[in-house]
């Protein structure tokens, strides 16, 4: 599991786009400068409001943002299935259970469509595949076998979710990962994102799953060896990998995979914040700048090698503090800052998708999903976490193209602000404030081109950084059943002379929408 406080030093870049096949990489160099965020101080009133009153000079931070007219010709849309979810493969029994109960199904509907991957440690030191032919191995402490992929396909088919899989590798058998690769092919079909072989392979010598050496040379020796073999069981079921612990081990593994395994989709972890640092993990840490500027280093070692390899690249492991989260951190409305800052920077880097971590069973970690108690747990009662907003506020941008957002600030502030153009000719704007309750006003001057009318608002709020809950979305809730009826945003104002001016509250994040001119409006 990554982390940044061992991160390699290597070029910041932001705002590029890695897409799905060859043809398409040429957009990357050009949207590179599409994306700029900067560090702003904020305001404190209860939502989002229009043109600053008079008086408001000597209350407020001003701010002038300039957005671009349109993005570069060749960048490519948000994917529809960029959201996600990752899980143990230990619970995925349990987690597939819930296709028949519980409110998985409606709190993943919420999202549009997405993808769920089932790996994590657990993968490798834990879970073994069984069926007539392979017995259980001494090693293991839980297992899954046909009758768990069906009901994760019921699962994929009534969520609308398609599943990344991951094969153990920490303890190999050649043959019994061939029957499970045949039979997850037969029994998910086209629910069947990819399978990856191991969860961070290159940390299984620390885990004493391999014996040093251990590089990529030595993994990709016996990842081939699978790979053929699943291929000629299983031919079509597309390989990702491979699943680094971070960016740090990417340029080796990244590098290999590519060019050896060829996979369909590059795969990598990371934590911006590690359980074991020297620094305790804090929110001031969390949504420091500092921890922005190390995410966007290690963006950029993944994007480089997936750009360079022509091979879309997912993030399907992340969360806020690794080792399962920090109490008072990961369970906070910090984290759902956070989570909203780092899924919208990935989105307009180009990657193909990114999925947070959960733990159902651990409400005070890092899962944006989990049930109180053991009986919720069983019933498959999960209940939204404050990051869970994040990424009902995320799905706005799905189809989104990223637009530069040029800032002019006096003193650098603890903010970011992005733009992305909607399908539709909107201009979406996100303001996302990290300062606590109290602090400034931030007044916005906000340049746009020519052919831009009404503005609204929707406001993702919190009592404060450190809420546990009454975290709302548009001031609405997750309702008791997991799905969400997002309300209408609030009208802000309109573009005058193409500006629009208002302020924004703390420890927020605030989604402005500039709607296109109607043909004959004034």
């Amino acid at each position: 599991m990554e982390h940044l406080g061992r991160q390699a030093r290597v070029p910041s870049a932001r705002g590029v786009v890695v897409p799905a096949a060859a043809a398409r990489c040429a957009a990357t160099t050009a949207a590179a400068a599409l994306l700029t965020s900067a560090l702003l101080a904020l305001t404190a009133p209860a939502t989002a409001s229009a043109a600053p009153p008079r008086g408001v000079s000597a209350q407020a931070h001003h701010v002038s943002v300039t957005v671009g007219a349109q993005p570069a010709a060749t960048a490519v849309p948000v994917p529809q299935s960029f959201l996600g979810l990752s899980f143990e493969l230990s619970s995925l029994g349990l987690v597939a259970r819930y296709a028949e109960s519980g409110d998985l199904v409606a709190l993943l509907r919420s999202l549009g469509p997405g993808v769920l991957r089932f790996g994590g440690v657990s993968a490798d030191s834990q879970v073994a595949w069984t069926d007539e032919q392979t017995p259980r191995p001494a090693w293991a402490t839980a297992v899954i076998n046909a009758d768990d992929l069906r009901a994760l396909a019921v699962l994929a088919q009534r969520s609308g979710w398609r599943v990344l899989l991951t094969i153990g590798f920490g303890h190999p058998d050649l043959q019994a990962a061939v029957r499970e690769v045949h039979a997850a092919s037969s029994i998910l079909g086209p629910w069947l994102e990819a399978i990856e072989l191991g969860n961070e392979p290159n940390a299984y010598a620390a885990h004493d799953l391999r014996s040093e050496p251990w590089t990529y040379a030595q993994y990709g020796a016996e990842a081939s060896a699978f790979e053929q073999a699943i291929a000629a069981s299983a031919p079509g079921v597309p390989l990702a990998g491979p699943g680094v612990t971070g960016s740090r081990a990417f340029d080796e593994w990244g590098t290999g995979e590519a060019v050896n395994l060829k996979p369909a989709l590059l795969t990598g972890h990371h934590y911006p914040l590690g359980c074991h640092q020297k620094i305790a993990p804090s929110i001031a840490r969390l949504l420091s700048p500092h921890t922005r500027r190390g995410e966007a280093r290690s963006s950029e070692i993944y994007m480089r090698i997936a750009r360079s390899a022509a091979i879309p690249f997912r993030l399907d492991e992340t969360n806020s503090v690794s080792c399962g989260g920090t109490p008072g951190i990961s369970d906070t409305f910090a984290s759902s800052l956070w989570a909203l800052d780092y899924t919208l920077h990935t989105m307009a880097l180009g990657m193909a998708g990114i999925n947070f971590h959960a733990h159902p069973s651990n409400c005070t970690g890092y899962s944006p999903v989990c049930a109180t108690t053991p009986e919720e747990l069983n019933a498959g009662t999960l209940h939204a976490q404050p990051e869970w907003y994040a990424l009902l506020l995320a799905r706005s941008f799905i189809g989104d193209r990223p637009l530069s957002a040029t800032i002019n600030a006096g003193r650098p502030r603890n903010a970011d602000v992005m733009a992305m153009l909607a399908p539709y000719g909107a201009v979406h704007l996100v303001v996302i404030d990290y300062e606590p309750p109290g602090s400034k006003k931030l007044a916005l001057k906000v340049h746009l081109g020519p052919g831009f009318g009404a503005a609204s608002v929707l406001s993702l709020r919190a009592a404060s950084r450190a809420a546990k809950s009454a975290v709302a979305l548009g001031g609405a809730v997750v309702a008791a059943d997991g799905s969400f009826s997002q309300p209408p945003a609030r009208r802000l104002g309109r573009v005058r002379g193409s500006m629009l001016r208002f302020t924004v509250p703390p420890s927020s994040a605030q989604l402005i929408t500039v709607y296109p001119l109607v043909p004959g409006a004034k």
